[in-house]
């Protein structure tokens, strides 16, 4: 029985949480509206000790249950349970965050979960740490209509220069993980061929996935109701069907001057992955030299917070891997779970 993790991941604004409810809408596996727990947790996993004592596991559990920022309340699933599913399971930092999200499957009578954030696509190094069986499905969209997009959500402060970087970074992320990652562990899609015909994109997919293509994927709008809090309001578009009259719609929505900056600086990437450029004109220096400046800068805090990872790696007090699967306590070298060190609960 196959129960790998699935992560869906992609720049912001590529049409992830319409794949999060086609792969909801599946009978097998269970996708959970966005969280906010794994990565802080994980970036903060000195701060929980030893996660083999199940003391340590009672704390880091009750902080993700009760904590305002972990979004945990979009599981829907009992706090009490979870904290004593955690004390009563492996002592190591993805075994806590996998019980969470197989209770949420749990709650669907599904075997396999998932989750979805695109920020992910950057972090795919420290999923898998967490989650060593995990898949990867990468939602690819036009540069310019996520750029389009991103300018028009309420939660999006930056600029622009931001938006363009953000599109660029997922897609020299995804050639990375691309190069490196066995097939059987990373795809990739296009958001213009998935809605032009889901059918046929969807059963690649799952062959991927190594499941039966369910026709309810197509139609994921029932899905929406459950899996997309009603507070996020900029989801709209989820609770209908599946359309394409946003592809392209970049030409309308973007300054001129935009158009320019997205075709310099992303052409060669927007080409490699199959989008045709208009020919806009050459955008001015200054706005060059502002895009180059702002990609320079989130390279190097991206470069600083992986090199302090690196450093905290050689220090950490308890196992990272998840030990829930077959497969990840096969990987681990461990057929059974693991006698633990006993401490008063």
């Amino acid at each position: 029985m196959n129960d790998r993790p699935v992560f869906v991941i992609g720049c912001p604004r590529s049409g992830t949480t319409m794949l999060q409810l086609m792969l909801h809408s599946h009978p097998r596996i269970a996708v959970p509206p966005e969280t906010r727990f794994l990565v802080p947790a994980y970036y903060r996993r000195r701060k929980w000790g030893d996660l083999r004592v199940p003391q340590r596991r009672r704390a880091l559990a009750q902080w993700i249950a009760t904590d305002r920022s972990t979004k945990f309340r979009e599981l829907k699933i009992d706090k009490d349970e979870f904290v004593q599913q955690v004390v009563e399971g492996p002592g190591s930092l993805g075994s806590v965050f996998g019980t969470a999200f197989r209770m949420y499957a749990d709650r669907f009578d599904k075997v396999r979960w998932g989750d979805k954030r695109p920020s992910y696509v950057k972090q795919v190094d420290m999923l898998l740490r967490l989650f060593p069986d995990a898949q990867f499905i990468h939602l690819i969209r036009d540069g310019r209509d996520c750029v389009a997009s991103l300018k028009e959500m309420p939660w999006y402060t930056l600029d622009s220069f931001h938006a363009i970087s953000t599109w660029a970074e997922a897609i020299d992320a995804g050639g990375k993980l691309r190069r490196t990652l066995p097939d059987d562990t990373y795809y990739e899609l296009r958001y213009e061929d998935l809605t032009d015909d889901p059918m046929t994109e969807l059963k690649k997919l799952c062959h991927f996935l190594d499941e039966e293509f369910s026709p309810a994927m197509i139609s994921p709008r029932e899905a929406a109701s459950v899996a997309v809090p009603q507070h996020k309001v900029w989801h709209s578009n989820t609770h209908r069907e599946v359309t394409r009259s946003r592809v392209g719609s970049w030409a309308n929505r973007l300054e001129p001057w935009e158009i320019s900056l997205c075709e310099h600086m992303l052409g060669d990437r927007l080409e490699s992955m199959g989008y045709e450029l208009s020919g806009a004109p050459k955008p001015s220096k200054e706005h060059i030299t502002t895009a180059q400046k702002t990609m320079q800068k989130r390279k190097a805090s991206r470069m600083r917070k992986h090199m302090r990872d690196r450093i905290n790696r050689l220090r950490e007090p308890s196992p990272v891997a998840a030990l829930l699967t077959s497969r990840q306590r096969s990987l681990a070298g461990v057929p059974q779970q693991r006698k633990e060190l006993t401490e008063p609960v």
